[in-house]
């Protein structure tokens, strides 16, 4: 895909609070201006640290909002990830990520119905994902 100027992109998922309080998803635009043709690269972003997680099968989690933001990226098995508010769900599996940016407004008081998501691996294969703070 490229932008209106011709600057190739890519285009990734957002996990992220409407003004509402409420997890939703949109479409992240990540521009690929800077590398050569054959290596089209976005610009440098600084990180926090990364970790490694490996979960299970079985592995299920509570309804939560992410505590900082992050990049987080399926290496091994699928991962859902549901809004309850909706009941909206989607399925990351290995080479796909999105940005998770579900945090709890300023003031709010956690409500698991109102506010976060939840995640859970599909499959019989465990998870391991890769989580870059932003």
């Amino acid at each position: 895909m490229k932008t209106p100027d011709d600057t190739p992109q890519l285009t990734a998922p957002e996990l992220y609070t409407g003004e509402d309080g409420r997890a939703r998803f949109r479409e992240r635009p990540l521009p690929l201006a800077e590398g050569t043709p054959m290596t089209r690269l976005s610009a440098l972003a600084p990180s926090s640290g990364w970790q490694f997680r490996r979960s299970p099968v079985g592995f299920a989690s509570d309804v939560h909002c992410t505590t900082a933001p992050q990049w987080l990226v399926v290496l091994q098995g699928q991962m859902e990830i549901g809004l309850p508010h909706d009941g909206s769900t989607r399925v990351f599996g290995p080479g796909e990520f999105f940005y998770s940016n579900d945090t709890l407004p300023a003031g709010a008081v956690f409500d698991p119905l109102v506010h976060g998501h939840s995640s859970r691996l599909l499959g019989d294969a465990p998870l391991v994902t890769l989580f870059v703070r932003a």
